[in-house]
């Protein structure tokens, strides 16, 4: 494995740079930069119950900064004293999103089916971050709506959307 990568990526940078410098002048200049990852301090992060629906915690990042900047295309929601992650609907979704200044962006979790599943776990506090978990905000469960714990099992995150209402269709709550 470590051969074909030392071998695939030198490859895939060569290709890269073939197209930029056979790209006619025109499309070459035109080319926007990749934004750089979000520094933290950059996002505001915000989270709480959907209104009705216990279960399910709305989570939004505004980009606070004065430029563009790129976050996971998947929120990565973790919940304080438990093991694992909410998992990407639908299934995938690596990549980067870009987030100009101001712009901000919702995804919706939730946390469990039904509150009375046996296998029900509790958590102390949902955190909210980016990729790799380099930084985050950390939400009890008092300023959620969640009660005393947030009940957790087999939680699931949609990707982040650029409304409130896409998150509740991503997550199958609306019709639309």
């Amino acid at each position: 494995m470590r051969i074909r990568a030392a071998i695939a990526v030198p490859t895939a940078s060569a290709a890269a740079a073939a197209l930029l410098l056979t790209a006619p002048p025109a499309h070459a200049a035109t080319a926007s930069p990749r934004p750089l990852p979000c520094v933290q301090g950059a996002l505001k992060l915000r989270a709480s119950t959907v209104p009705g629906r216990p279960t399910v915690v709305r989570v939004s990042a505004t980009n606070v900064g004065g430029r563009a900047c790129a976050v996971d295309r998947v929120p990565l929601v973790t919940f304080g004293g438990l093991d694992g992650a909410a998992l990407p609907l639908p299934a995938g979704g690596t990549g980067r999103l870009r987030l100009a200044a101001g712009e901000t962006v919702h995804a919706d979790v939730r946390t469990i089916v039904r509150t009375s599943d046996p296998q029900a776990r509790r958590a102390r506090s949902v955190t909210v971050g980016d990729w790799a978990g380099r930084w985050g905000r950390v939400f009890g469960p008092a300023r959620l709506g969640t009660g005393a714990q947030v009940s957790v099992w087999e939680p699931v995150t949609t990707w982040w959307q650029p409304s409130a209402a896409a998150a509740d269709r991503a997550l199958g709550l609306s019709r639309g």
